[in-house]
């Protein structure tokens, strides 16, 4: 007898070890997602002007990534693989908008125009947290509809399909839902955090995932008010010195120590997950990535690389980095895993979980190329010294990254470009024609990707475009140096 209820007692004990655990022992998850924000736009980063003390201090508390990735270049196909899992081919936002960029004299083929609004089949990772039993919020922007709450999402702060603020970061903000009753001197990144805080406050006592999407560092570049005297009397940095950016950046900076503050309150630290990503490189105009080549719109390094990193109390140990090269779809596997969430049956999905990682049962994930998949044209800004050329940020490509081989093909001329970033981080020395080998063995792997997932490359001749007219364009721009100095 004594034999048959001990036999009991350890089956109930293992059926409860390996059962799932309830939504209430899961950590709350909050996500700060930001917008052009830069490689090097935090201190803990490098920035020699801008200040943000309280990610610093995060990031010291986490595992920072150094080698991490957004899927791509400009906003929303960025969030679009966020949200998704998947690679742009798959889901077939491309650019913002789906109209042409650039005049049209100057591109060579018809882009491949896809979609702006996220498939609502397409299962979020939201709603497969949500599914767990968390509490879900999207705050900011959101870019991808009209509306995010369809998308796994009980409550929407600001978002719309708009990819900026309609009138600046000051009201009026418009019809964006919940920002409605703004007074005159509410700054929007400080009306973002302070809804933040409301959430954590009015769901303290069951688990919350909180997507606070700001739309900082987004143009248009509006200056916290302020702050404004601070920095213009701030000594300017080598890397950095635009005032407003400046502000903007603190503002963010300002709200996470507001938040983190509100989980100290409320004894949440210790059970809140904190993942922080921004969206793609800083924008060109007013920021630096520097050794990076590129920025905002160009699949060059500064384009693409973002600061990322991962505060879990418990789980991540304090203070440690990752050069392992990770990217945007990663995001959805290492969400779910993280909230104790599946990942939906049967739906595609090109991203691995970060949490072995995190957790240090792994120092790497293995032989995993990552890819990114631009068949459009983005045209450039008036400051265009760090692109393939001065009209156009990007026109219509393939990269792929292997080790610390990466590999830029482009579908106008079949022209590639190899670069090893162990030693060329800055892309500045194209190893094709000395590593044709290696060039052949990348653009093999890139060609079978591409099959695979069915990208579509543009191969239609634009009836418009003018060759001559593109030659004389690009003669008559003065051409700076490769790194010349960005005016501000």
């Amino acid at each position: 007898m004594f034999r048959i209820v001990s036999l009991v007692l350890l089956l109930s004990l293992a059926s409860t070890l390996l059962a799932p655990a309830s939504a209430a022992d899961r950590p709350n998850i909050l996500f700060i997602f930001l917008d052009d924000f830069g490689w090097r736009d935090t201190s803990f980063m490098g920035s020699d002007f801008y200040e943000t003390p309280n990610l610093d201090r995060l990031s010291t508390e986490g595992m920072v990534f150094t080698d991490a990735y957004s899927a791509a270049a400009n906003c929303a196909p960025a969030r679009a693989c966020l949200l998704s899992g998947q690679y742009t081919p798959r889901h077939h936002i491309y650019n913002v908008g789906t109209q042409p960029r650039g005049k049209a004299k100057h591109r060579k083929l018809e882009h491949i125009p896809g979609t702006d609004v996220l498939d609502p089949g397409i299962s979020t990772w939201a709603q497969q947290l949500q599914k767990t039993g968390y509490a879900t919020a999207s705050m900011g922007k959101w870019h991808l509809s009209n509306d995010p709450i369809p998308y796994g999402f009980d409550i929407n702060v600001g978002g719309t399909h708009s990819g900026s603020p309609p009138k600046g970061y000051y009201p009026p903000h418009g019809k964006a839902p919940g920002l409605e009753d703004a007074p005159d001197d509410e700054y929007l990144t400080d009306r973002l955090t302070n809804e933040a805080v409301k959430f954590i406050h009015g769901h303290k006592d069951k688990p919350w995932a909180l997507y606070l999407t700001h739309f900082a560092v987004h143009t248009p570049l509006d200056a916290r008010k302020d702050l404004v005297g601070k920095y213009e009397a701030k000594q300017k940095g080598d890397l950095h010195n635009h005032v407003a950016m400046a502000t903007m950046i603190q503002a963010v900076d300002d709200g996470v120590g507001k938040i983190q503050a509100t989980l100290e309150k409320l004894g949440l630290v210790e059970n809140t997950a904190i993942v922080f990503f921004s969206d793609n490189g800083g924008y060109g105009p007013a920021t630096d990535m520097k050794p990076l080549k590129g920025y905002k719109g160009t699949y060059y390094e500064g384009g693409i690389r973002v600061p990322f990193f991962v505060k879990w109390p418990g789980v991540v140990q304090s203070g440690t980095r990752s050069a392992e090269p990770i990217i945007g779809v990663d995001i959805y596997p290492t969400l779910c895993e993280i909230g104790g969430a599946v990942m939906p049956e049967g739906q595609p999905a090109d991203g691995v979980s970060l949490v072995p990682l995190l957790t240090g049962a792994k120092t790497t994930l293995g032989d995993r190329p990552l890819f990114w998949h631009f068949p459009a044209y983005l045209q450039a800004y008036q400051v265009w010294d760090e692109q393939r050329d001065p009209l156009f940020r990007s026109r219509p490509c393939s990269v792929i990254r292997s080790g610390t081989w990466k590999l830029h093909e482009y579908f106008e001329d079949g022209a590639v470009e190899l670069y090893n970033l162990a030693d060329d981080i800055g892309e500045a020395t194209d190893l094709s024609t000395q590593q044709p080998d290696k060039a052949k063995e990348l653009l093999a792997r890139l060609n079978a990707w591409r099959k695979e997932i069915n990208a579509v490359v543009p191969t239609v001749l634009n009836p418009e475009y003018d060759a001559e007219d593109e030659a004389r364009a690009i003669a008559e721009i003065s051409t700076p140096g490769p790194r010349q100095k960005k005016k501000r």
